[in-house]
């Protein structure tokens, strides 16, 4: 079992494993001597970081320095042990070592709700916080846009919040990494649309527009995450979008599989600091739409990181390669899918998971198509019975609907677009659970068991089992 672990150190206290890590530098630079431990779970894999600069200097501290008046950084909610996102695991430790007092424990919007709560107990804060703690979920209040194709008839919240006029949204805490694969800035888009200020993404643009929405990001997070008095400087917003597109982050180690860029493998973060990306490559959709500019066909081998393991005597590295093979070929009969079904005219699609996933060894999609496969709602698969529910009317056919998320229709107003979201980068997923914009999904397990049942699958155990596996290896 040497290969592939050497240098692995692992030493189990109450259940959990601690692995002694070096980040890698990239760009040629020496390593750095500053290990750190990170708590995994048995079957977890270990998050590993490329980035440009050898140390941390003062444009990197701005990410982690708190620029606003409730004590919270960029990092309250970018953790780097988390994938530089936050685990509901993680925040449950933070709340148990802080009582519930970190920066990240704020009613702004890390409560369920911002009226009638008491946190002046231990116990009212569990119960204020306790979406954020059981499924990593921070309140986006977003209020409806004046040209809305729609009327909002009712939010009936659970926690309060039930204004038609300002609704709460909960959502997960996209990664601050691997921004440079970006075709859309946050769950809705509303950092990269005409409506709110900032651009859209394009191929003749890029990157140009990803660095003014990210700069724009930034700022509106330090106001309203961090409740900033002031705006911050023109050079903190710049240190802070320096620091977060300089990072390449994916699993790096399999506890069971050993390190993933072994034996012709290329998984980990360096392989992906130097991954080919322009919007629109590879895209899924007809050659005829011209997302992609190059118009090259797409190609559905969206991965090809484990292809050398194919024929591993190594279990572990044998389940991870056939999961990728299942990822990029087991048919998917695409139906009911607003973005992709109404888009393309058609009831249904042959498709595969790289239909919506298209970016190569990536995984988001790369032209901006915010979809609606039924994460949000009231059928999921999964429960959703801790969110709220929300009636909306078509102002023209008079038509209702009820959804846990209008999602990208509070940024446009269109009632094409009420529940669609962006698909997220899938690089370095298994540090970072609850999954889907909402939480819904604990672990990996229930991501696939929403796709097997919401689209009629028919994963195989050994496929469920080696997908798995494949995407808690990225």
């Amino acid at each position: 079992m040497n290969d592939g672990l050497e240098g692995l150190n692992g030493n189990r206290r109450e259940g959990i494993h601690f692995v002694h890590r070096r980040p890698v530098c990239g760009g040629g630079r020496k390593r750095s001597v500053a290990a750190q431990f990170v708590p995994t779970t048995r079957r977890q894999r270990v998050c590993g970081n490329v980035r440009r600069q050898q140390q941390l200097n003062q444009f990197e501290r701005c990410f982690f320095q708190s620029l606003g008046t409730n004590g919270r950084s960029c990092s309250s909610c970018h953790r780097p042990t988390e994938g530089w996102s936050v685990s509901a695991a993680e925040l449950q430790l933070r709340f148990l070592l802080t009582q519930g007092l970190d920066p990240i424990f704020r009613t702004n919007d890390g409560s369920n709700c911002d009226q009638n709560i008491d946190t002046s107990t231990l116990a009212g804060r569990q119960a204020a916080y306790s979406l954020l703690l059981s499924r990593g979920l921070i309140r986006i209040a977003l209020t409806l846009p004046a040209n809305a194709q729609f009327s909002v008839v009712s939010a009936q919240n659970p926690y309060g919040c039930s204004d038609t006029a300002t609704l709460s949204m909960y959502r997960r805490p996209l990664p601050a990494t691997n921004l440079n694969f970006l075709s859309t800035v946050m769950w809705d888009g509303r950092e990269s649309s005409p409506q709110t200020g900032t651009q859209k993404i394009t191929f003749a643009t890029n990157p140009g527009d990803l660095l003014a929405d990210l700069a724009h990001q930034a700022i509106d997070a330090t106001n309203l995450h961090a409740q900033a008095s002031t705006l911050p400087t023109a050079a903190q917003v710049q240190d802070i979008v320096n620091f977060e597109t300089s990072l390449r982050t994916a699993q790096a180690i399999d506890f069971l599989a050993g390190f993933l860029n072994r034996s012709g493998a290329n998984g980990g973060p360096e392989p992906l600091a130097s991954q080919p990306f322009f919007v629109g490559i590879n895209d899924s959709f007809p050659a005829s739409f011209g997302f992609n500019p190059t118009g090259a066909p797409f190609n559905p081998a969206i991965f090809n990181l484990y292809e050398a393991w194919a024929n591993s005597q190594w279990a572990a590295r044998a389940s991870i390669s056939r999961g990728q093979t299942v990822f990029n070929t087991k048919p998917i009969n695409i139906t009911g899918v607003a973005g992709i079904n109404d888009v393309l005219g058609v009831t249904s699609l042959a498709g595969t998971c790289g239909t919506c996933h298209d970016t190569p060894n990536v995984g988001n999609h790369s032209f901006p198509a915010p979809l609606n496969i039924g994460v949000g709602d009231l059928t999921s698969p999964l429960d959703v019975s801790y969110l709220p529910v929300i009636t909306l009317q078509n102002n023209t056919t008079g038509e209702t609907v009820q959804t846990t998320d209008p999602g990208r229709a509070l940024i446009t107003g269109l009632w094409a677009d009420v529940g669609k979201v962006k698909g997220p980068i899938l690089r370095g997923l298994a540090a970072r659970a609850p999954y889907f914009h909402n939480g819904s999904a604990a672990s990996l397990d229930d991501v696939v068991t929403f796709y097997d049942k919401r689209f009629s699958v028919g994963f195989t155990a050994q496929e469920k089992a080696d997908l798995i596996a494949f995407l808690n290896s990225l």
